[in-house]
């Protein structure tokens, strides 16, 4: 596999996954409100999996903004 290969891969899985975090901890705070929880062995509150879920979609603006770069350098040559 090409670097290019393993780069689209791993954009789309943290893509992917942060959205998963975002469905969570949104499920988890309307859950909160309601006086139940979903993730009683994980000790994450809804706003720190927001959090992660933001650090997951950072990291996939970078991999795309290098892809960018890498094929912008492309067409100067």
């Amino acid at each position: 596999m090409d670097h290019e290969h393993l780069n689209s891969i791993a954009c789309r899985t943290f893509f992917f996954g942060s959205f998963l975090l975002l469905a969570i901890a949104v499920l988890e705070w309307v859950l909160n409100r309601l006086g139940y929880t979903v993730l009683q062995a994980i000790p994450y509150t809804p706003a720190r999996l927001l959090e992660l879920a933001a650090i997951l979609l950072m990291f996939v603006l970078a991999m795309l903004l290098r892809q960018i770069r890498e094929e912008v350098k492309k067409r100067k040559i």
